[in-house]
């Protein structure tokens, strides 16, 4: 990985997907290779496409290039550079033997967007480290690389395992699909807590069970080839050149996808073929009832790999965003099988073989200093308290400086809390409550995904959104006026704090009145 950092060449740009850098040759995504301004050095003997034949493998639009069928390009100064020097120069420019590389734009959840070179067998997830790197973010596992294709207004989570180029050689010459790397919560969740995602009513599983079956049993069943569970339930379906939708019975098996044309009924000859997902791949719809006039926005789509037609879209839709999740979880789970399992615990077994802690990380004590002599904390839960502690304690004299300047008064408190929490990333100042909705939704349905955000109906309160049980939870956070002080509050004034952060760090520590703690903020991105 470090290797495949230090080679890379990155630019950085901004601005539509239709706008190509000023110092790159070549159309983005369409499978044409994107080559710096500058030339490198090569071999005199060397193709000049065989570095990059392999590009263009896979390219339905794209002249696929064979180099084994090229002849040799002829030497045209024989005299200077005899054919035994080829081999000297292979051995003094290895880097001619390396696989092509390819530059690739990747956007950021602020829409931003950041150009890197980049080996053409590179994954998702080395896609993500890279920019964990480089961007200095915290690898709490959930960063992902997603596909978004704005013409048909879909996108889908590329698995860790799959190949960036290959994803790409799909797009087409003219798509303006892009790339986007941003947080998942909910990626992987389904094998923490599997029975949250999939319910009892939609779950039909084999008779050797008896009908019980507990969170490993129920994951196998998904993971193993000889088990084969079912997924069943009413979907809305978009029927073929109608703007109409109608709602049938489906059944979700390894084989694919069905629905049955006489009611609930599953046998062999009342079900209808959809799709299956060997070569194909399940998206959500961005706007479901704007661009397909769906019934609710709980839509999402089954597309081919090679298709880029909304014609060839499978479109259905849910009632609910439960529903949904359980039908894309378990097409994700038929499509990729045991190694969607292998993803979800590689990088805890990375951690295992080699933690990444720094020398002067692990030459840091947690020390007590309250006593006539000092002494090391040795018990981890006693230095966790003692950490959180300090930390309050330091918030507290920050805030009293921040209000001691002149009198005391609720204005002025009031301005330092402002300055205080509008620079935290889980405030998104003024963001509506649908739009808050679709955020969280974004960034995972997973229970504790959190933010907050000025309320609309009254200028003076906040709001703290919360995400619990695949639901999203609005809760007002009053300001409490006391002695000319200012302070906030869940609770009806139970429970006070000085400012926003403080309360955030508060819940974040203890459920209180809420269903859950406050566990992964929702990161500002462009909606």
């Amino acid at each position: 990985m470090s290797a495949m950092s230090d080679s890379l060449d990155e630019t950085h740009t901004s601005g539509s997907l239709g706008e190509k850098a000023a110092i790159f040759r070549g159309a983005r995504g369409s499978g044409n290779v994107v080559e710096p301004a500058f030339i490198p050095l090569r071999s005199p003997l060397q193709p000049p496409n065989a570095a990059v034949s392999t590009l263009f493998k896979g390219n339905r639009k794209g002249r696929e290039v064979d180099d084994t069928q090229m002849g040799p390009v002829p030497n045209p100064f024989p005299e200077l550079l005899p054919s035994t020097v080829s081999l000297v120069s292979e051995c003094l420019l290895p880097w001619t033997k390396t696989s092509a590389t390819q530059v690739i734009k990747v956007y950021s959840e602020d829409n931003t967007s950041r150009a890197v070179e980049v080996p053409s067998d590179i994954t998702a997830r080395d896609i993500c480290q890279l920019f964990i790197l480089k961007t200095h973010c915290i690898d709490d596992h959930s960063w992902t690389l997603f596909e978004q294709i704005p013409h048909l207004g879909i996108e889908r989570t590329i698995e860790d395992h799959e190949s960036v180029m290959e994803v790409q050689s799909g797009w087409g010459m003219d798509s303006h699909c892009c790339l986007y790397f941003r947080k998942n919560y909910a990626k992987y969740e389904f094998f923490k807590k599997p029975l949250d995602f999939f319910p009892e009513h939609m779950v039909s599983i084999s008779s050797e069970t008896n009908g019980i079956m507990n969170h490993s049993q129920l994951i196998q069943t998904f993971l193993s080839s000889s088990s084969c569970p079912e997924i069943h339930g009413y979907l809305h379906a978009k029927e073929h050149g109608r703007k109409s939708w109608k709602k049938f019975y489906f059944v979700l098996r390894r084989s694919g996808l069905y629905f049955s044309n006489k009611g609930t009924s599953k046998e062999p000859r009342h079900l209808q073929f959809i799709a299956e997902f060997s070569d194909s791949d399940v998206y959500t719809l961005l706007s479901a009832k704007k661009v397909y006039g769906a019934p609710t926005d709980h839509g999402f789509c089954v597309k081919a790999s090679k298709s880029n037609s909304a014609r060839d879209l499978k479109l259905l839709c849910a009632d609910d965003e439960q529903t949904r999740t359980c039908w894309v979880t378990a097409m994700r789970l038929f499509k990729n099988g045991m190694q969607l399992y292998q993803n979800f615990i590689q990088p805890y077994q990375k951690q295992k073989s080699s933690p990444m802690r720094s020398i002067s990380e692990n030459s840091l004590v947690a020390m007590d200093f309250s006593g006539h002599k000092s002494r090391v904390i040795e018990n981890p839960s006693e230095a966790l308290s003692v950490a959180v502690e300090e930390g309050l304690s330091w918030r507290r004299k920050s805030c009293h400086r921040l209000s001691s300047h002149g009198s005391p008064s609720a204005s002025q408190s009031s301005m330092s809390n402002i300055a205080i929490h509008v620079a935290q990333p889980w405030f998104h100042s003024k963001l509506s409550r649908d739009e808050a909705q679709k955020l969280i939704t974004q960034q995972g349905l997973i229970d504790g995904v959190f933010l907050v955000r000025d309320s609309q109906s009254n200028p003076r309160t906040f709001v703290l959104s919360l995400c619990h049980t695949q639901k999203i939870k609005h809760f007002q956070i009053v300001p409490v006026e006391e002695n000319s002080e200012l302070f906030y509050s869940l609770d009806d004034g139970h429970t006070r704090f000085t400012d926003l952060l403080q309360l955030v760090e508060f819940y974040q520590l203890n459920r209180g009145v809420l269903p859950c703690k406050l566990k992964h903020h929702c990161a500002r991105i462009t909606l």
